[in-house]
């Protein structure tokens, strides 16, 4: 009865999804809310892949072209063609046609991209299941174009780049398997050159790879791909461990092992990537998102060498977000690795101190040293500490010639296969550079407040300790009281959900003085609640500003970032206005025009959810069609300004607030009809989310 009862169910899915693409307009939301994860029919799979790759309504690119199969390299552009016809079950009358589509898809794309053609670059392989679903030429070439552009990433050769950052996400998770992989000299793009260039169509049959692609088009995360290749090698961990053949033989083994998965391997083969794809920080995206699209941002040059790099490298701005966040997701438990003097003149408040300098001139204080790490870890982490963090995360000055030392204790680690361990990028000189770029209150309530020196001065990061505390003394006792006022401090949440901004730079009464933390972090229990003036209790709004406010417009306006501008709408979701709008958890629906800073205006709707608001920009050649531009939390709206001159036209500023400062994230700007009525509705319901996190 119950399989039957599923049967049923696959059947009514099948249908839903055969009306809503029959019906036209569907967008790839719709489509993901139906399959919910299943494989797709195989009728409908070529309309929901066109769907996902955004080609829907894409004209004939190849329509102005002469049909010229004249490169240097046309000859193997042939041969390989022909290859792929011969692997195909098709009609003998069909196959001519079918061959003078792919090679003029190959050799169209070859002549408007200015590419040589190489048979190494796994192109027919990547056609190969946009062949099985029998598209027209145009369809093919679009399909082939956007996947091209979309998922498959700069560098896509041996010894590229792509490669190395999969190094640096194995290490980060499974750093056994890296070291021994590194030990035999056997680098990703050695293994996973064809995985990657593929999307594993070169080594997976045929039904696996669309399955593959079903979920993965889905998905429409370019940098997934990472994490599905990173769940074959943890696979094959125990066989590679064990190997003991030569390193040719290795290679070969890894290379086919995408061979080895069947159909109902596809499901936990997604499921496995989500749960390490949340486990990674986020900065493995943000910091390498040129990798993938046409944007040109990808075209200039990355000052990031990854092949020399000694593992990821996380932002300064996720480590101070991150442990804010509640629920699931990467916590940081960050450990400062600059000498004891540089520490106290100023350091992040739920930073462990582990003098680097150490590890050569007393190892056996070092090794002490490192053993109340990793209990204060383990201690932050089940007391809930906002310090609290299952990833390590390193921080040096951020000069070179200085972090030598903390370099070798990261090194330290690795060796130790410790996995979840990274660095932050640029040290405690981008710390200092960000605090300072999100000060925009005035030097006088600017991130000097954050940060302090244990001498006291609190008028410069860059102060130094030229004496000892008036209160403080250099003894054990010293270093006990500052651990407990640093802990105190870090488990002590704010009274006032609605300023959730931690103070991140902690001014502590006693110098370090060379001594490591070494003893264990309070009990939650015997900690006291120390109420001062600025908890806030009771009213959080009395004589403090709010969290976001509503007012006219400064004729000069610093906080100028736009937050679309950057953005590319050929890797942009596209959705079905009308089905957006009729969302039962739409609330509000305001027709208005997004305007950019040069001016430009473009046909837009907001629509106000219980806790976001969307803005989805009209496509003009697809009528009833839009982009999501932009998506927006409503408890992340610091401001909304309206011009003086141009009451409807309206700002909203986005980022986070504090007595200190404002932090802007991004700036957008809307001209509405009855602007009044949609900045009313648009803070009422700002109110009633800021109301809920207090409560």
């Amino acid at each position: 009865m119950k399989q039957s009862a599923e049967v049923i169910g696959e059947i009514v899915k099948e249908k839903d999804l055969a009306d809503a693409l029959e019906e036209g307009g569907c967008d790839l939301e719709t489509v993901r809310n139906i399959i919910q994860g299943r494989q797709l029919p195989a009728d409908l799979r070529a309309k929901v892949w066109k769907i996902a790759l955004n080609v829907i309504g894409k004209g004939d690119s190849l329509a102005s072209w002469d049909g010229s199969l004249d490169l240097p390299e046309q000859s193997i552009i042939h041969n390989d063609c022909q290859e792929l016809i011969d692997q195909l079950s098709v009609p003998e009358e069909e196959k001519s046609v079918l061959l003078l589509d792919i090679e003029s898809v190959i050799t169209f794309y070859c002549k408007s991209r200015n590419v040589k053609y190489s048979s190494c670059l796994g192109w027919i392989h990547l056609l190969k299941p946009l062949v099985h679903l029998r598209l027209p030429r145009s369809d093919l070439y679009n399909c082939f174009y956007a996947i091209m552009n979309k998922f498959i990433p700069r560098d896509c050769f041996m010894k590229g780049r792509p490669f190395h950052l999969f190094r640096l996400l194995l290490q980060y998770h499974e750093p056994e398997l890296c070291s021994f992989l590194d030990t035999k000299k056997m680098t990703p793009d050695s293994y996973a050159l064809n995985w990657l260039g593929s999307l594993f169509s070169y080594y997976c049959s045929a039904e696996v790879t669309q399955a593959i692609w079903d979920g993965y088009l889905q998905q429409a995360d370019p940098f997934f791909i990472y994490f599905l290749m990173l769940i074959i090698l943890v696979n094959a961990k125990d066989v590679i461990l064990a190997q003991e053949s030569d390193k040719e033989e290795m290679i070969k083994f890894l290379e086919t092992s995408p061979a080895n998965l069947d159909l109902e391997d596809i499901e936990d083969l997604f499921s496995l990537a989500q749960y390490y794809c949340s486990k990674t920080p986020a900065s493995f995206r943000k910091d390498n998102h040129s990798l993938f699209g046409s944007s040109l941002l990808g075209l200039k040059d990355d000052d990031t060498d990854l092949s020399q790099a000694l593992c990821l490298a996380v932002s300064v701005s996720e480590i101070l977000q991150a442990n804010q966040q509640q629920g699931e997701g990467v916590r940081f438990f960050v450990v400062d690795c600059r000498p004891a003097e540089q520490y106290n003149a100023g350091h992040l408040s739920t930073a462990f101190h582990l003098d680097s300098d150490l590890m050569l001139q007393n190892p056996s204080e070092f090794a002490q040293s490192v053993k109340s790490l990793l209990e204060a870890q383990k201690q932050s982490i089940e007391s809930g500490s906002i310090a609290g963090g299952e990833h390590l995360c390193f921080m040096g000055s951020g000069r070179e010639e200085e972090d030598m030392y903390m370099n070798m204790v990261l090194a330290h680690f690795l060796q130790k296969n410790k996995e979840y361990v990274s660095i932050a990028k640029g040290g405690f000189m981008a710390l200092q550079q960000h605090l300072a770029d999100i000060n925009v209150e005035g030097p006088e309530n600017g991130y000097g407040h954050w940060i302090a020196s244990t001498s006291g001065s609190r008028s410069s990061i860059n102060s130094s300790v030229d004496g000892d505390s008036p209160n403080g003394s250099s003894d054990g006792k010293g270093v006990k009281s500052l651990v407990n006022k640093m802990t105190v401090a870090l488990k002590t949440k704010s009274v006032n959900v609605k300023e959730k901004v931690i103070s991140f730079i902690e001014n502590t009464s006693t110098p370090v003085d060379r001594i490591p933390f070494n003893i264990p972090w309070p009990d939650r229990a015997s900690l006291e609640r120390h109420v001062s003036s600025s908890d806030r209790v009771g009213k959080p709004y009395r004589g403090v500003k709010p969290v976001f406010s509503i007012g006219d417009e400064e004729e000069y306006d610093t906080d100028e970032i736009d937050s679309s501008s950057m953005s590319d709408d050929d890797r942009k979701e596209v959705v079905n206005i009308q089905t957006w709008i009729n969302k039962p958890d739409v609330k509000y629906n305001f027709p208005c025009n997004e305007v950019k800073e040069n001016g430009h205006m473009f046909p837009s709707h907001l629509l106000v959810t219980a806790t976001h608001m969307y803005c989805l920009r009209e496509i003009p050649s697809r009528k009833g069609l839009a982009y999501i531009q932009s998506r927006q939390a409503l408890n992340s709206v610091v401001k909304i300004t309206s011009k003086k001159k141009h009451p409807e036209l309206i700002t909203f500023k986005y980022g986070n607030s504090n007595t200190s400062g404002i932090e802007i994230l991004a700036v957008e700007r809307y001209l509405i009809p009855n602007a009044g009525d949609a900045t009313k509705a648009i803070k009422q319901q700002i109110m009633k989310v800021l109301d809920a996190l207090e409560s």
